[in-house]
Parts: structure tokens; sequence; C-alpha cells
């Protein structure tokens, strides 16, 4: 008994002694400073990103209160009166802005059915090129009119297009009269998608291949023992493997969808296709930067906003039924 009631004793007295020499809980706000200590080049890799959305997207937030007043640029935000919802009312009772929201609906619409797949496709068609050379000497290709400014664009699709430029010319080899593409209205919306889409697909691929690269191998392996075919391993193993990232993107393009981009429609757009290109961007730099008209054009990006938020949360509720979204 005595033996038994020693071997308690050192047993109690080794776990104390196991207790003491742990060590102390560490306080919940030494976690985050020692996380930020050991990761500090991750922080600092992200602080530019970080410092851009605070700078030219969270602080401009403040400025949307110029939509509810009547702004005077030399009285300033607190000095100008206000006035309600009257900017609202007018841009709902203005003639033009009808047209205007017409025509930006339309290409967003058109960007969207066609745009937006175009990278989807080329990615699977990249992803078929099996000699490494010719893949990358494509991929190059095609990534290179990304980084060029729709200035350079815009003056390849006018020459293009022109009345002695290539298209021209091929229609003339073919008995057929030239024709002023870039004055004739009916095709300004289609030029507008083509020249879109023929600069930003290669750069949207980039995701992607990245999607793809990410897929198993061996699931293509077990297809092809199956018997499936390249359409049948598109359809049954590559597009389920894109659909959340396409879902994705899909989501974030449609919060833009009023905003097609001031610098394509400005570079592209004639006095005689101003009926069918006038879209928002440009009428609000005629508005507000030509004629100081602040507080209507800064309650058309307040709708702007709202309805890209609005289709971004349908979409988004749309989303969650497949268990995938933003939030």
């Amino acid at each position: 008994m005595a033996e038994l009631s020693a071997d308690r004793t050192s047993g109690s007295g080794t776990k104390e002694t196991d207790r003491s020499e742990r060590p102390a809980p560490r306080k919940p706000g030494n976690r985050y400073v020692e996380n930020v200590r050991k990761h500090w080049m991750l922080y600092v890799m992200i602080l530019p990103g970080i410092l851009f959305y605070i700078i030219f997207k969270y602080i401009p937030l403040a400025g949307s209160v110029i939509a509810f007043q009547n702004f005077q640029i030399f009285n300033g935000i607190f000095g100008s009166p206000w006035v309600g919802l009257d900017n609202f009312k007018f841009i709902f009772t203005y003639d033009d802005f009808y047209n205007v929201l017409r025509n930006t609906a339309l290409i967003a619409l058109y960007q969207l059915v066609f745009g937006f797949p175009a990278p989807i496709i080329l990615a699977l068609l990249f992803n078929e090129v099996r000699l490494m050379l010719a893949k990358r000497t494509l991929q190059s290709l095609f990534y290179l009119p990304h980084f060029l400014s729709w200035v350079v664009v815009g003056g390849v699709v006018f020459e293009l297009l022109s009345n002695q430029g290539f298209v021209n010319a091929i229609r003339e080899w073919f008995g057929y009269g030239p024709i002023l593409y870039m004055q004739e209205s009916r095709f300004f919306r289609t030029i507008v998608v083509i020249s879109a889409i023929w600069k930003e697909v290669g750069w949207g691929t980039i995701i992607y291949l990245a999607a793809i690269s990410s897929i198993d191998p061996s699931q293509y392996e077990a297809a092809v023992v199956d018997g499936a075919n390249k359409w049948k391993q598109v359809i049954y193993i590559t597009l389920p493997a894109l659909f959340p990232t396409i879902l994705i993107l899909f989501l974030l393009n449609i919060g833009n969808f009023l905003e097609l981009g001031f610098d394509q429609m400005f570079n592209l757009l004639t006095p005689m296709t101003y009926s069918v290109g006038d879209i928002i961007e440009t009428y609000v730099y005629r508005a507000g930067v030509l004629q100081g008209q602040y507080s209507v054009t800064t309650a058309i990006g307040v709708f702007q906003s709202v309805i890209g938020f609005t289709l971004l949360w349908i979409f988004n509720r749309l989303a969650r039924k497949s268990e995938q979204g933003l939030w």
C-alpha cells in the first residue's frame, strides 16, 4: 500500500512537473504579430495592391455624395447645395440617356455572349497542341495584342477597314466595291466586339490554361482506356474541371456589365456611328469633363454601380445552388 501511494505521489508529481514545464498560452494578439513577422515578405508583396484599392477604389467612394448635390467646383463637396434625387430624375427623363443605355447594354450583351466563351475555346485548342514550340509561338502571338493600347489598336482597325484597306482589297479581288465600314452604323457593334475579342482573347486564356494544367492526367488515361475520343474527354473531363473557374470569372464579368471601357469606344467612334456607339462612358466624358455636369455624371456612375451589384448578387445566388460563388 505504501509503495502504491508512493507511485501515485510520484505520478502526480510528474504530471504537475509536466504541466509546469508547458509553455504559457500565447495571447491572441501576439499570434497576428508573429504571423506578420514570419511572412513579412508576402505582406510587402500584397501591399501595393491593397494601397491601389484603398486610394483609387475606396476613398473615391466618398465622392459619390456629389450625385445628391448641385456640385459647384469652387464650393467643393461641403459647400455645394443638396438636391436629393433631382439628378437621378434628370437622367431618367433625358431622352438621349435611354439611347446611351441601350447601346451600352446591347454591346455588353454581345461581348458577354461572344467574347466570354472565346478564351475558353482558345484555351481548349491550345491544350491540344502537342508541339511545344508551336504552342508557345501561338500563345505569344495571341498574347501580344493585350499589351497594345487602344490608340494603336484603333489605328490598326481603321487602316484595315479603310477605303484602301486590306478588307476592301479582298472585296475588290472578288469584284465587289469598297465599303466604308467605320462610317457605317450597321457594322460598328460587330467591329467593336471582334476588335475586343482579338485584343483580349489571348490574355484571357492564361487562367484557363492554368486550370487545365491542374487536371489529373490519369483521368484522361482512364478515358482513353474506356474508348473516349478527344471530344468526349473535353465534354466529360476538361469542361467539368473548368466549371468553377468559368463561374468565378463570369461573376466577375457580370459585375462590370455596363462598364465597357472608355478607351475602345473613344478611339473607334466616328460622328456617323454615334447613334449606335455612344455608350455611358463616352456620354460621361462629354457631359462631365467637357461640359462640367459633375453631379449628373456622378449619378450615372452610381446607377452603373447599382445595376452591376444587382446583377452580381442575382447570379451569385444562382451560383450558390451549385455550391459555387464569390460569397
